[in-house]
């Protein structure tokens, strides 16, 4: 039980940070919202640059995040040469995508549909290059369990970031959508000299040898990372490309502010990794291991369920942080929370091929899972336009997931409590009918209170069952 109770102080750290920071990001959603009309397009367009940023990120990064922790705790390599090698060969690649960007502007941005605003692409560049590059820092941090430090960092670039979208959208009345991606590059430069410490003070060294053998390593990841990616972004990718109505834009920025809503399974992911992926990777012969994973796995599922009730128990207050011309695309919230959940189990199931050094598997598992999204979001957005986005999400997802989980029982097997896990689905899924019915048919309190009161239960339920009061440190006295 150490190593879970080490995962849940990490993962309250880093979680918080993610969650205030999402939440503190989310004030950008209702003030870009509130001033880009959804007519406009504006918020249209930020969901579209975005979605490309999230892929080259990945791209540029080259799965060296992961391969950095796996040859940081292998016995025969100095870590700090690992370190030094991952720093060069991803500033490298970063430097040369931004350069080659800027040199071919023109074409590159027509492209993408940005002929008349360049500017959105080239800021975009750079700012994605410098990001890629400071992930190696960011992941150096959380090898070294700085958990404090990774966590301030990020709070401050967003806290930043909200100030001076503030002063131009709110306190200027800016309307012009290309601010938004000038501030996100200063903020990615002032974090850049935030961590100057993290890549000064060593020498640098190249290890080509090192080099080659964490490439043969981190590959797989990276076609397993770019497949994942897509099934996050290439929806807003696709859509403007295959979607036949004259209003595009207004409908992309529509799906786009809504599914921000749903981000809250992202939070939830995204903590959970920052503080499990280091600890795996440390503790690999570890005995205990297998039950450690086991555990992770339901506490995991346990809990995104709960965040998924709550989310849609106060739908109707949550709906407020986007503009109210972008309701009409609030059906597709508790949609895209399931491929969100779906993709955390896939990403607590991945971790089989990773340790036993088969990477190539997530390749595998993320590229069919993309197919399948590609292929439904083809197919079916000519008619059905952004819902067809978020149900591909989750046929991708789930391909993805159920298939890592067959193969992985075979050459990992775990025996996850699969009994319980299943109930608590089950009564999610009757609790989420309820509500929706109620939803339709009450007016609002009555409707909260009734979803409050559903809420409640199910966290009594887990309390009784897998989480009892009297082992809670300090807590627990009290109930003994």
């Amino acid at each position: 039980m150490g190593k879970l109770q080490t995962i849940a102080k990490d993962t309250a750290i880093y979680g918080l940070s993610s969650i205030i920071g999402r939440f503190l990001n989310y004030l950008l959603v209702p003030l870009y919202t509130a001033q880009l009309s959804a007519a406009s397009g504006g918020y249209g367009v930020i969901t579209n640059m975005y979605a490309y940023v999230a892929l080259i990120l990945v791209i540029l990064t080259f799965g060296m995040e992961t391969t950095y922790f796996r040859f940081t705790n292998k016995t025969h390599t100095d870590s700090q040469v690992v370190y030094s090698t991952t720093l060069i060969s991803v500033g490298t690649v970063a430097a040369l995508f931004a350069a080659l960007v800027i040199l071919f502007i023109k074409p590159i941005s027509s492209l993408m549909g940005y002929g008349d605003h360049p500017e959105y692409v080239w800021v975009m560049a750079i700012t994605v290059a410098i990001d890629a590059f400071l992930c190696i820092p960011f992941a150096h941090l959380r090898q070294q369990k700085k958990a404090i430090k990774f966590a301030s960092l990020k709070l401050l670039n967003i806290i930043v970031s909200i100030l001076l979208n503030v002063i131009y959208f709110a306190w200027m009345d800016g309307k012009d959508v290309g601010y938004a991606f000038y501030i996100n590059l200063v903020c990615t430069a002032m974090l850049a000299l935030c961590l100057l410490t993290e890549y000064t003070g060593f020498r640098w060294k190249l290890d080509t040898k090192l080099l080659r053998t964490m490439l043969s390593y981190s590959w797989p990841i990276l076609v397993l990372g770019i497949a994942g990616i897509l099934n996050q972004t290439a929806d807003k990718m696709l859509f403007p490309y295959f979607y036949e109505g004259s209003d595009m834009k207004t409908q992309l920025g529509i799906y786009g502010a809504c599914s921000k809503i749903a981000m809250i399974m992202a939070m939830i992911t995204q903590a959970f990794r920052f503080a499990y992926e280091p600890i795996v990777f440390a503790g690999v012969k570890d005995k205990d291991q297998h039950q450690m994973y086991e555990q992770a796995m339901k506490y995991f599922i346990i809990f995104t369920l709960l965040a998924f009730l709550l989310v849609v128990g106060y739908l109707d207050i949550l709906k407020h942080l986007i503009g109210e011309d972008y309701w009409t695309g609030l059906r597709v919230v508790p949609i895209v929370m399931a491929a969100e959940i779906m993709m955390g189990i896939y990403f607590n199931l991945s971790f089989w091929y990773k340790i036993i050094d088969k990477t190539i598997w997530g390749a595998w598992f993320s590229g069919i899972g993309c197919v399948v999204l590609l292929a439904v979001n083809i197919i079916f957005v000519p008619k059905y336009g952004y819902m067809a986005c978020a149900w591909g999400g989750v046929a991708g997802y789930g391909v993805a997931m159920i298939t890592s989980y067959i193969v992985g029982q075979k050459y990992y097997p775990l025996n996850y409590p699969l009994k319980e896990i299943a109930l608590y689905t089950i009564l999610t899924a009757i609790a989420f009918v309820v509500m929706t019915q109620l939803r339709e048919k009450l007016s609002l309190w009555p409707s909260l209170i009734i979803n409050t009161l559903l809420i409640l239960a199910f966290l009594a339920l887990i309390i009784k069952r897998d989480l009892p009061l009297s082992k809670l440190p300090v807590i627990g006295k009290k109930f003994k």
